[in-house]
């Protein structure tokens, strides 16, 4: 049996808690082998896009928005939320055909990472 040291809170006066709005990543992010598999760049967008979510996940952010939040360059976005998309992370629906921005909607986490 292993040994555990006691739980501890290490500033117990400042303990978060649940106020107005609240978003979540899910915890297999972690454990289900996806958050490896993401760059720095995946990771910024996708966290951003759980921030900026309503409801049903959907967010309408510009990119030069989330670029400048995020200090991307238009390539680095782009190439981002690509992947994001083709992981199934996210959806994403231009405004209009050909547009750049759009509606991003945060999906469920796949069950298992893609390749």
């Amino acid at each position: 049996m292993v040994h555990r040291p006691p739980r501890f809170v290490p500033r117990p006066d400042h303990v978060r808690r649940i106020t107005g709005s609240f978003a979540w990543l899910d915890h297999r992010l972690l454990r289900g082998g996806h958050l490896e598999r993401l760059t720095l760049e995946d990771l910024g967008v996708y966290v951003f896009l759980v921030l900026a979510a309503n409801r049903e996940g959907v967010s309408w952010y510009n990119h030069e928005k989330i670029e400048l939040c995020l200090a991307l360059s238009w390539e680095e976005f782009r190439d981002a939320r690509d992947r994001l998309v083709e992981r199934d992370f996210i959806a994403f629906e231009p405004f209009h055909r050909g547009g750049v921005d759009g509606y991003y909607q945060v999906l469920p986490l796949p069950e298992q990472p893609h390749a």
